[in-house]
């Protein structure tokens, strides 16, 4: 099997508790890319967020509309290489530096998940981190399929001699020793065209993340995570899901189905284009009437430039909007349903992305998933610009945290995949490194 077909995406080292570190982030989404850069500080962690051990102080950042990019994937390189460009220089401007590399998120891809199990035989008297890297790394070989690159491999829990739920292996003595482990892969060309579009504006990718473990790890509350949640990030042409049981990432799923599609419902219905169907979304979106609704009126613009606005209620607007809505929770529901959080009674639902912003789409989904939902926003991220606080920035905060978490996960890639993976043989970075030093 050639790397082409199946490979591990870069991997972020992780930050060392006691040291600094200058972390970069970037969100690929449909609508927007947006661009974080922030110093992390070492810290006492605190009791709701025990994963943190650094203070997160935003020093750069920018965001703009996106081009070339459609349900998360690139379709047009050329579009989405300047849009990207034009992003990162922005943000370092705003910085006062150069970037050298990014954590970059990812939406697109058909993101699936398996839970794998793989057992070796101790070497030694006791389990040591060579046994751990041994067994993760045959857990990995077992999920190997023709096309698809691993995103994520997060261990769940271990067994030894027959005990399971071991959560720390380390030191204890056994013989047989196994692991259950969470892996979620994505399509190998989406990944590939992201990363080739991004190392063409000579930074290199450090990692990729998938953008529903990344909102989570920068909204949920470690409790949250203990008892059971699931996040879901609702981004203009994608919807992604990830479930955490026992203060774990144990799933992940997705479609393509977001915001775009109700900007469009609103544009066929009321006959008016897609820059001011947006405008009457953001500004006047709801999934519930009110008794005024009917009464409130809704100025419209037409197609033709030459004819007069009409008027529509907002009552009519909610009535375009709630179908589309319905049908993307529904889905949710059942994706939910096939997934580990349907053994979770107690878990909740976290709503984050640009999508969950319609008024009164909590409530909605409280009825339509039968749990209790909210909407989440970044947690504990010193330094973000008031447009940045929202939920539709929490993906590209959690990219900010993901260094802190990321020796949870372990690193199977080597520098020449890395290099088959994006097909490009280091020639960008290559490039990048020759600019730099000579200009």
């Amino acid at each position: 099997m050639t790397v082409l077909q199946f490979s591990h995406i870069p991997m972020a080292k992780s930050v060392s508790p006691k040291r600094s570190a200058l972390v970069a982030a970037l969100d690929v989404g449909t609508s927007k890319i947006a661009c974080l850069i922030a110093r992390l500080k070492p810290k006492i962690p605190q009791e709701a967020l025990r994963q943190r051990s650094h203070s997160i102080d935003v020093i750069g950042f920018s965001h703009i509309s996106a081009r070339g990019i459609k349900g998360g994937a690139v379709v047009d390189l050329q579009a989405a290489e300047a849009a990207l460009r034009q992003c990162i220089d922005v943000a370092e401007r705003s910085a006062k530096l150069q970037l050298e590399s990014v954590i970059v998120s990812l939406s697109a891809g058909k993101p699936m998940s398996e839970l794998m199990a793989a057992s070796v035989t101790v070497e030694g008297a006791s389990v040591a981190d060579r046994d751990i890297a041994r067994v993760m790394a045959a857990a990995r070989q077992h999920s190997a399929r023709p096309g698809r690159a691993i995103l994520h491999s997060l261990p769940i829990g271990y067994r030894l001699d027959g005990v399971s739920g071991i959560r720390d292996p380390r030191g204890m003595l056994g013989h047989d020793f196994g692991i259950d482990m969470h892996v979620m892969s994505t399509d190998m060309s989406v990944i590939r065209n992201l990363i080739y579009a991004v190392e063409s504006c000579h930074v290199s990718v450090a990692s990729m993340v998938a953008s529903p473990y990344a909102a989570a790890l920068s909204v949920l509350a470690d409790d949250e995570g203990d008892l059971g949640a699931a996040l879901i990030d609702m981004g203009a042409g994608t919807t992604t899901i990830a479930v955490f049981s026992g203060g774990r990432f144990v799933h992940g799923d997705g479609f393509a189905l977001g915001g775009n599609h109700v900007t469009t419902d609103i544009a066929r219905g009321f006959n008016t284009g897609a820059a001011d169907a947006e405008r009457i979304k953001t500004l006047h979106g709801s999934v519930l009437v009110s008794a005024s609704d009917e009464r409130d009126l809704i100025s419209v613009a037409s197609l033709d430039e030459h004819d007069t606005p009409h008027f529509v209620s907002r009552a009519q607007l909610v009535r375009v909007i709630r179908p589309r809505v319905e049908e993307t929770l529904e889905m949710i529901r059942d994706r939910l349903a096939a997934s580990p959080f349907a053994a979770e009674p107690r878990g909740r639902v976290v709503l984050t992305g640009g999508a969950c912003q319609l008024g009164g789409l909590a409530d909605l989904a409280t009825q339509v998933l039968g749990r209790p939902v909210r909407i989440g926003r970044p947690l504990g991220i010193g330094g973000l610009p008031d447009e940045a606080k929202g939920p539709a920035f929490a993906a590209i905060a959690g990219l900010l945290v993901y260094p802190q978490v990321a020796h949870l996960e372990p690193s199977g890639e080597s520098r020449r995949s890395r290099r088959a993976m994006t097909g490009t043989d280091g020639y960008f970075a290559k490039v990048g490194q020759w600019l730099r030093e000579s200009f």
